[in-house]
């Protein structure tokens, strides 16, 4: 299966001709991404819109895009796939910033670990081999 994408940013629309409102405080940009995705023999494209404070410029705010989903894909998708963090139930008091931070704890722990599993994989033989799980907490300096 060959798969490849590509997004495009375009010019971005200037909002200073926008009456100004309370909701439109410190927004100066609507930004328009269109990613075209190759799988195979098929393709599907998507658009995308996103609101910015940062003045219309096509180079700059495709790098904060592209920023921001490296974060997305490095850390919250894995937290979410991994340790099931969008479907914790924890509700109460501080319990979903403690659990949070844990998670985030024992992620950046699991990716320090040099064994080439994934970060499921790890976290799972940890859970059930205590040399693993000695090893994973071995490759932490305190």
């Amino acid at each position: 299966m060959a798969v490849s994408s590509n997004a495009v940013v375009g010019p971005c629309a200037d909002l200073s001709s926008l009456p100004q409102t309370q909701s439109w405080a410190g927004l100066t940009s609507i930004i328009m991404v269109e990613s075209e995705r190759h799988v195979d023999d098929k393709v599907t494209t998507e658009q995308r819109f996103f609101i910015s404070s940062l003045k219309p410029n096509a180079d700059k705010i495709a790098l904060a895009i592209r920023a921001h989903w490296e974060i997305e894909n490095g850390c919250h998708w894995v937290l979410d796939v991994t340790f099931g963090e969008d479907d914790s139930r924890i509700r109460r008091g501080h319990g979903t910033h403690n659990f949070s931070a844990l998670r985030q704890k024992a992620l950046s722990v699991l990716k320090r670990e040099s064994t080439k599993i994934s970060i499921r994989r790890k976290r799972i033989r940890a859970g059930f081999n205590d040399l693993f799980r000695e090893q994973v907490l071995a490759s932490v300096r305190i």
